[in-house]
């Protein structure tokens, strides 16, 4: 069994954060690079910038060709890629232990000397909207966008990550390329490494690799998002895409905690204990018990000043109004009794034992520590956070059961369904 060393972390002059853990057991090492920019720093002109920026990067730098930052790393059996949310990216690599100055070199180089030609914007547009295509071919997947855009309505996280099809096609090359200069500051940047690895070389490499083309020398002001409640239009309460589908897809949820608030880890098991898996209560009642779905499941998102708990069930569409009324009803019963201590119980095992066996690889190491470090502003111990969720006792699940199971739900549907009529009133019964 390895030991768990302490991340370090490090801040340049810049601004720039370098977070490191070693984890001497492994022969491999994993960097990625978290810009803290997301869909929800664009504006409705550039709606989609950040993920069409992601893509981008990886089409040329003033020192390598598209093949060139590809094969770099695929020649020596290591794998790279890069992905957006809504409040930041990340550009990783994972490869043998000694091949990791070459990752940082590659990975370093996509985010100080893109060069995000026009040829290249025209080109990578086409594969952004195939992608939008897909994401709208795949209704369990569409589904959550819709309840992001109902519960938030026409906002930075009511958006889609992928921007739209008008966005996407509308955007220049000027436009995206200026908002790489300005959102790519190395003061919004951390530098996350993770294997068998040594903090102070991974410094020194980290710290040499950004320096070129002045990129350290950049000023500007970091990125700064208020723990103050987000606020949103006017909610509605049920979101139909009348699609021909088989199933019925179903997203119910309703506002949960933000990322600040400590109860996120009751939050976290109350979740789990509902939709975390085959045992959990929602689970059982409507896939166990009745049959009426393949895929059940719950998970709880927090943002700075946001967030929500959600349930996602398909079925057949003459069973969707069954369905959310037994969602309805298990929800009604934890918010006004709770849930036994064997429920409390095996949904924090489940949430430990997730949390531990994630961290296996150092690509996952990687993970943790860098979005600790970009949304928290530190990386809190992974024993320190075993303990908050092994804290979490029934009178803590019951209490934020009550008071946010009973808020006003949003209902997102996509399926062969004329109007949201009957659906809305449901949700007001």
């Amino acid at each position: 069994m390895s030991v768990r060393r302490p991340v370090v972390r490090t801040v340049l002059p810049s601004g720039l954060r370098i977070v490191t853990e070693e984890v001497p057991s492994v022969r491999s090492a994993a960097i990625g690079i978290w810009v803290n920019v997301g869909s929800r720093d664009e504006t409705p002109a550039v709606a989609g910038a950040s993920h069409f920026l992601e893509h981008l990067l990886f089409k040329g730098t003033t020192r390598r060709n598209a093949l060139e930052i590809s094969a770099t790393i695929e020649a020596v059996g290591g794998e790279m890629n890069a992905f957006t949310s809504k409040e930041y990216t990340c550009f990783y690599a994972r490869v043998i232990d000694t091949d990791l100055p070459m990752a940082i070199d590659v990975v370093s180089d996509l985010i100080t000397s893109s060069i995000v030609s026009a040829l290249d914007v025209d080109a990578e547009r086409k594969v952004v909207l195939e992608e939008i295509a897909m994401r709208d071919d795949d209704p369990s997947d569409l589904v959550h966008d819709l309840y992001a855009e109902t519960y938030y309505g026409d906002t930075q996280l009511g958006r889609p990550i992928l921007g739209t099809i008008k966005s996407i096609s509308d955007m220049t090359r000027s436009s995206v390329f200026n908002y790489y200069k300005k959102k790519y500051l190395p003061q919004d940047l951390v530098v996350a490494v993770a294997g068998n690895i040594k903090h102070k070389r991974v410094v020194a490499m980290v710290e040499e690799a950004l320096s070129r083309d002045n990129f350290l020398d950049v000023k500007g002001s970091p990125q700064i998002r208020p723990n103050t409640p987000f606020k949103t239009k006017p909610m509605q309460s049920v979101g139909l895409l009348t699609r021909k589908t088989e199933q019925a897809h179903m997203f119910y949820g309703m506002e949960g905690v933000a990322r600040s608030d400590e109860r996120r880890f009751a939050m976290g098991v109350l979740a789990s204990a509902l939709g975390g898996g085959m045992s959990s209560r929602l689970f059982q009642e409507i896939r166990e018990k009745r049959g009426l779905a393949y895929s059940v499941y719950a998970y709880a998102q927090q943002f700075a000043g946001s967030g929500q708990i959600g349930f996602y069930a398909g079925c057949n569409p003459t069973k969707a109004i069954e369905v959310i009324e037994i969602i309805r009803e298990v929800l009604a019963d934890v918010a006004e009794n709770g849930m036994s201590h064997e429920e409390i119980e095996r949904a924090k095992g489940a949430v430990r034992g997730s949390l531990v066996l994630s961290q296996e690889d150092s690509g996952s190491r990687m993970s943790r520590i860098g979005k600790n470090e970009i949304v928290y502003g530190q990386v809190m111990g992974f024993d320190e956070i075993l303990k908050a969720i092994s804290r979490v006792n029934p009178t803590d699940v019951r209490e934020i059961a009550n008071e946010f199971l009973t808020k006003s739900p949003t209902l997102a549907l996509v399926g062969p369904f004329k109007s949201e009529a009957k659906f809305e009133k449901v949700l007001k019964s």
